[in-house]
């Protein structure tokens, strides 16, 4: 007997972003969050551009973590036979729901017709949807789109090919794909999506807070509501809680061992991904003052020492040389960044 039934455990969703929500980051956030107020995440998407991919593929994407939440598995191509097998192979090594990208804007996506491109296609769309949803057997798919491709008018038909191919639930990201990601977004346009379909909508884009949170699912009638670049700025942003200095630190010092640990990336590498975080960071408060100074610095050492001194309630300044010897390297990371 198929059971198709959505898993999540709650209607506020992590966005699937690229290069993001890899499972460093993700497990992090699903960590922090209750399950009740995180109620699912998205990998990063995964390409299938000519053949299926291979289950070890798909496994890195989904992490070895697990979590009560649900983290589902997001594939962007365009060759239905491709999408079908990979979403089979999915379902064979556990991951509870499939998510298909029609909303990418990426030059890369649209170049291989793919993500967004699809967009102008609605009957090519319900067609990839539809063979996905027959080559799994209780496993949800769901699909992302945007609001249209060069505006909006054909929304409604785009939601319905969606929905006619057999999708569990539809993401709207409500910018179109020539907008990008200017301005707030109008959420009018999940207001119609909604309307149009019968399954559940969720809405995406313009929510900058937790009060942007709750009242997305007041004035468009969604019934989930994704976060997707607030996230990076607050990861309790699900839960609305409050955070002081030290715990928003230990955050970003658990990040830089994750990626040093587990994806073995270089210091360079660590370094570019924090500084990414602390560009829009808000947590804590942390960068108020001298987000400047931390994004100008070049290697990994200063930041994670200064890191390791908010951590420990020190104030947040250069602790090289003190009695207690803040080596955010090793006492602090488990690191040893020779290594690294």
């Amino acid at each position: 007997m198929r059971d198709h039934r959505l898993p999540f455990t709650g209607p506020a969703l992590l966005a699937p972003m690229e290069g993001v929500t890899e499972p460093c980051f993700r497990d992090l956030v699903l960590q922090r969050n209750a399950p009740t107020a995180l109620g699912g995440a998205f990998t990063e998407f995964a390409r299938v551009v000519t053949h299926p991919l291979p289950a070890r593929n798909l496994a890195t994407h989904l992490g070895p973590e697990r979590f009560a939440a649900p983290v589902g598995l997001q594939l962007m191509g365009q060759r239905e036979d491709a999408l079908a097998e990979t979403a089979r192979v999915a379902e064979s090594i556990g991951a509870p729901v499939v998510d298909l990208n029609f909303g990418c804007p990426a030059k890369g996506a649209l170049r291989t017709c793919a993500g967004a491109a699809l967009l102008d296609e609605p009957r090519r769309i319900e067609r990839v949807v539809r063979s996905c949803v027959q080559a799994v057997r209780t496993i949800p798919i769901t699909a992302k789109i945007r609001a249209g491709g060069r505006d909006d008018a054909r929304l409604e038909e785009i939601a319905r090919a969606v929905e006619a191919g057999g999708a569990r639930m539809l993401t709207v990201h409500c910018r179109t794909r020539e907008e990008g990601y200017r301005g707030d977004g109008d959420w009018t346009r999940l207001r119609r999506a909604v309307a149009a379909v019968r399954i559940p909508v969720c809405g995406n884009g313009g929510i900058n807070t937790h009060v942007d949170l709750r009242r997305m699912f007041v004035e468009t009638g969604c019934a989930y509501a994704m976060v997707g670049r607030a996230a990076l700025a607050d990861p309790w942003i699900f839960s609305g809680r409050t955070v002081d200095r030290a715990e928003a630190a230990d955050f970003l010092l658990e990040y830089a061992r994750s990626l040093a640990s587990r994806m073995r990336a270089k210091r360079v590498t660590v370094a570019g991904r924090l500084k990414r975080l602390i560009r829009t960071w808000s947590a804590g408060g942390l960068f108020l003052s001298d987000r400047t100074w931390w994004l100008e610095q070049r290697e990994l050492e200063p930041l994670l020492e200064r890191l390791c001194g908010v951590a420990i309630g020190i104030g947040g300044q250069p602790v090289a040389g003190r009695p207690d010897g803040c080596r955010a390297e090793t006492a602090v990371l488990g690191l040893k960044t020779g290594e690294m």
